[in-house]
């Protein structure tokens, strides 16, 4: 996951793939800036899951930092101040006056990549689980990212920008080298010290500053569905849906069955299987017997790794106290 652009920059792009959805709660679409809510124990199927079914809801949320939050803010903004110093240093003039303000809300997108920013696939946990929603939006259900958005650079700007480059590109920049991750991968490095080494989870890169949060959040749902109450859960909610013709089973398999790519609008199939998803969700207590299982777990690793996670903690706080110095809004 990198952290060029913004500290919210959406890296890991779709989440609607199986491989991806499960792995990574992402720093991506404005996730973390959800709140779970606790409400009365008499609450009715729909609201539990409602509630349970968003990042928030997790231990190891309290370990990623909110992007709507004043500090992370306060990281973007000195991000691009000193990207922007990095940029007039390897002869970008321009960048001089160039506008901080206007793009820390933003992320680079090299020129004629715009990504395609469609509403297939769900930012929460476990997909669907509101039956009227899924009968108006099927698996469509993915939010715009609140927290940034993408902005085109030249290309030259953005290998200068990011440090990634395409085949032919040059490493340099009016005669100077582009430094590792570029201007604001630079900056990041400055405002919070030596990335962590790299690690892969299911064959996706972590490089941020957040790569041990969210590792052990894939581990832990790794570890969920492998318990024998998860395959039961899984089993009663497929046993529902044969009930109401679909043949699927778990809830992921329908979630990302290949007929509902490609469709910037879900077809009635598609509405029809999301609204059966979401009844047998409550009808079976899914969403609360799955959840139980990946908190309890978390709880475990959260206490094997308290140590490495607090000292995570601590090196944000450090990161964003040196990031309202740079932006002169120190506290």
């Amino acid at each position: 996951m990198g952290t060029v652009g913004s500290i919210t920059a959406p890296v890991i792009q779709d989440w609607s793939d199986g491989r991806v959805r499960k792995v990574l709660p992402l720093v991506l679409t404005g996730l973390f800036a959800l709140s779970a809510c606790r409400l009365a124990e008499h609450d009715d199927p729909a609201d539990e899951a409602g509630r349970l079914n968003t990042m928030a809801a997790f231990p190891l949320h309290a370990y990623v930092p909110d992007p709507a939050s004043d500090g992370a803010k306060a990281v973007s903004s000195a991000q691009w101040i000193l990207g922007k110093q990095c940029m007039v240093r390897l002869g970008f003039a321009g960048f001089a006056v160039l506008d901080t303000k206007a793009v820390e809300s933003t992320y680079p997108v090299r020129q004629g990549m715009l990504p395609n920013e469609g509403t297939f696939g769900d930012d929460s946990p476990y997909g669907v689980v509101d039956p009227d929603l899924a009968s108006e939006h099927g698996y469509h259900n993915r939010k715009p990212d609140a927290s940034a958005q993408p902005q085109e650079w030249p290309a030259d700007q953005y290998a200068a920008l990011t440090g990634s480059f395409e085949s032919g590109d040059s490493r340099f920049a009016h005669g100077h080298r582009i430094p590792e991750g570029g201007c604001l991968g630079q900056a990041m490095r400055k405002i919070y010290g030596p990335p962590p080494k790299v690690t892969k989870v299911n064959g996706i890169k972590l490089t941020g500053y957040y790569s041990l949060a969210f590792e052990l959040w894939y581990e832990s749902h790794k570890k969920a569905t492998k318990d024998p109450a998860w395959k039961k859960a899984d089993r009663a909610w497929s046993a529902c849906m044969k009930k109401k013709g679909f043949s699927y089973s778990d809830p992921d398999k329908a979630s990302i069955d290949s007929h509902w790519f490609g469709h910037r609008k879900p077809s009635d199939k598609e509405k029809e299987t999301a609204t059966a998803d979401a009844r047998c969700k409550l009808d079976t207590g899914y969403v609360p017997a799955v959840h139980a299982l990946e908190v309890h777990i978390q709880k475990s690793l959260i206490g094997k790794n308290k140590e490495k996670l607090d000292t995570l903690r601590s090196t944000d706080e450090r990161a964003v106290r040196k990031a309202r110095t740079i932006t002169g809004h120190a506290k």
